[in-house]
């Protein structure tokens, strides 16, 4: 690697969590205020087909209303306020995104990470159907294709947007579920995965970081990001160490970093 041009993406988690309700457009406006690359989402459907940004698999922990995904339709999905239950509140309500809404904002401005969620109901993961298709169209209509990763922890999904649109990058989510650090053969195991999903990119939660993984994703040909990262010691840490992206639900942090590597002279 070129140590003096290696930059890290700067990525405001689900817009930014900490600064304002997430995966609102009320984040996502203030996300375009701040010194950062990238935009991370995440999209489900309604029961009525309709791409929705949100997070959690039922609404009751954001909203003001109650129930799970799988069943609600866009109409009510909608009439909620996704902004009821922010730490400190929030001046006005704020509506549940389409993903049209979010990539028509920031069009010209950031790229976006899009996180392609799982259904979930009584602990039992599924998948949306027709939910790649169904993003690969939005990602299109806006023109967006080459300002896109798209990540999952439904690996699934991730070969299904190649097939689709090539151009489209993705990037497989790897969480302490799927990263066995230590057993035997684990790291070659996974890249191996992840080579045959097409990928470009490995989203890591940032607890499985090392230099030896790092070193590993460089070598097969992978960017390596890290989440979620929410103070600047850690971000510099990061930084330093030479990962791709950093995602933050606290992205103001980011105008305080030295994003460059540490031993070139930027800064």
């Amino acid at each position: 690697m070129d140590t003096n041009t290696h930059y890290v993406e700067r990525v405001a988690h689900r817009g930014g969590a900490a600064l304002a309700p997430e995966n609102t457009m009320a984040a996502f406006r203030n996300a375009l205020t701040l010194p950062i690359d990238a935009v991370e989402l995440d999209v489900q459907m309604s029961c009525d087909g309709h791409l929705i940004v949100f997070h959690d698999n039922t609404v009751d922990r954001l909203t003001n209303g109650t129930g799970n995904i799988l069943d609600l339709d866009f109409a009510y999905l909608r009439s909620l306020n996704a902004a009821a239950h922010f730490p400190g509140g929030w001046p006005e309500p704020q509506q549940i995104p389409t993903l049209r809404e979010v990539l028509e904002l920031v069009k010209g401005h950031l790229d976006v990470y899009i996180e392609i969620k799982r259904s979930k109901r009584d602990g039992v993961y599924g998948s949306y159907a027709g939910i790649a298709e169904a993003v690969v169209q939005e990602v299109r209509a806006t023109d967006m294709v080459d300002h896109v990763l798209i990540i999952s922890f439904d690996w699934s999904q991730l070969p299904r947007v190649k097939e689709l649109e090539p151009r489209i990058r993705t990037g497989a989510l790897v969480d302490k579920s799927m990263w066995k650090y230590g057993e035997k053969d684990a790291l070659e195991t996974l890249m191996q995965q992840v080579l045959a999903l097409g990928c470009e990119w490995i989203n890591l939660d940032r607890t499985l970081f090392t230099d030896v993984l790092l070193h590993s994703a460089h070598e097969n040909g992978f960017k390596l990001g890290v989440w979620t990262v929410n103070t600047l010691e850690a971000m510099q840490r990061f930084a330093d160490a030479g990962v791709d992206s950093i995602t933050s639900d606290q992205p103001d942090l980011f105008a305080l970093l030295r994003y460059w590597r540490s031993d070139t002279s930027g800064g």
